[in-house]
């Protein structure tokens, strides 16, 4: 079932509680991280609000005297606040930096006047608008049906008595209400999509079986928080056109190209959905779809933005996700991005030897610069000629035609020949060298 969705306004206000345990700086960074999600759905936030209190008040979120003030915001009742926030005129839509309680939300919305968003429902919205695969935009239906389901009984009190209940046959029983025919739509819907989503599972893998199983070939995953760079180093490394946005979660569907140059054994780079702080827990389910190409790399590039101040944050969101999808165990590399956004020259040099001193194995890099990009392509080709070997290959004249295989799949140091054929000096996996060598030996 279509879940409605209205035309928003492109004004909105922010609102959050700071509970007592919750320190300043990880306050401030997520009501920043909510309006930059705001940002991604298109809106202009011309306020925030804030409160401390020790907890979230059971009817509507915020305490009654805030609930005022946003009101009176929101309402413009002096003259003079026209003039000085001529920008606030439009504003009907509050997003709320938690997720809340569908009773919270609907108290809210009659109090303020505004329409409510919670944290959950802007983070479910901007997944619906990006999803672009048939499995992506399946898991985010299936997510926002789930959401929707215990909110349709507030939605059903807002419609008021009238059309309410259906009645039974001949108008006699108690029938069957709106609400519970929906609930019921909702739960059909979701089995059927779920249905759906076990088939397409299956076809991605069997697909990423061929793709893994051709010889020579490497997978490596960019993982990271969202905006942190991954799609723009995804470009730099294969030379793909990928789409690049100053947006959170600009991309939802997984990415996979060639690393370029192209190298021995070829490796193939896939982008991620990014991680976010209180990702919806539906959509973490949702989406381990997406993050298979995490479990079934060889290699994981941890991007992480050099120039957030809050980066131990987001490094700690995503090695807990990668955690819950038992990705932990994978290598990983920590690629440091952005460094060319830290200040000057002097203060982008104390910031890289201080992430080295703290992350001694880490990797610091603008994706916009070729030569450092350069340097992490080789690190990446190093790991995975680690367990390659050296060995010469002797191809006669009668087997030339086999020579192509010798180039696709080993890197070849040395080459010479003399009256009898070919001498290859060559780099590669063990089996593949064994694998020639016994092609080579049935062609003579």
């Amino acid at each position: 079932m279509p879940i409605e969705v209205k035309e928003k306004s492109r004004h909105a206000i922010v609102a959050a509680v700071q509970l007592p345990n919750v320190s300043d700086v990880e306050f401030e960074a997520s009501l920043n991280e909510l309006r930059e999600l705001a940002k991604t759905l298109g809106y202009e936030v011309v306020s925030t609000f804030v409160q401390k209190r020790s907890g979230f008040d059971t009817t509507a979120y915020l305490g009654l005297g805030k609930r005022q003030e946003i009101r009176s915001f929101v309402n413009n009742d002096s003259d003079e606040e026209i003039v000085a926030n001529p920008d606030h005129r439009g504003i009907d839509t509050l997003l709320v930096d938690h997720e809340i309680s569908p009773s919270q939300a609907r108290n809210l919305e009659k109090e303020t006047g505004c329409e409510v968003m919670d944290r959950t429902m802007v983070i479910l919205e901007i997944f619906h608008r990006n999803a672009r695969s048939r499995a992506a935009r399946a898991q985010v239906e299936i997510a926002r049906l789930g959401y929707m389901a215990p909110r349709l009984r507030e939605a059903a009190k807002l419609a008021g008595p009238q059309g309410r209940q259906r009645s039974g046959v001949g108008g006699r029983g108690g029938g069957e209400s709106h609400t519970e025919l929906d609930r019921r739509k909702i739960r059909d819907r979701i089995a059927e999509l779920q249905q759906e989503i076990v088939a397409m599972d299956a076809e991605r893998k069997t697909q990423r079986a061929r793709r893994h199983g051709r010889q020579g070939l490497a997978g490596v995953a960019l993982v990271g928080y969202t905006n942190a760079g991954k799609s723009t180093l995804m470009r730099a490394l294969t030379g793909s056109e990928v789409l690049v946005a100053n947006k959170l979660f600009a991309t939802l569907d997984t990415t996979v190209r060639a690393l370029h140059p192209e190298s021995v054994p070829r490796i193939l780079v896939s982008d991620t959905v990014g991680f976010i702080k209180n990702l919806p827990h539906g959509l973490v389910a949702s989406f381990k779809s997406t993050l298979d190409e995490a479990l079934d790399a060889s290699l994981l590039l941890h991007v992480i933005d050099a120039s957030d101040i809050g980066f131990e944050r987001q490094l700690e969101v995503t090695d807990k996700v990668l955690e819950e999808i038992g990705a932990n165990v994978v290598p990983r590399i920590r690629v440091f991005n952005k460094i060319d956004r830290v200040g000057d020259a002097t203060a982008q040099a104390e910031r890289e030897a201080a992430l080295r001193t703290q992350y001694p194995d880490c990797v610091v890099i603008s994706a916009c610069r070729p030569d450092q990009v350069a340097k992490l392509h080789q690190k990446i080709v190093a790991f995975f000629q680690q367990g390659l070997v050296e060995a010469e290959l002797f191809l006669p004249w009668s087997a030339q035609q086999l020579r192509g295989g010798i180039y696709a799949s080993c890197q070849v140091l040395e080459e010479r020949s003399d009256s009898e054929g070919t001498f290859f000096r060559v780099r590669g996996e063990p089996d593949t060298i064994q694998n020639l060598r016994e092609q080579f030996s049935q062609s003579r």
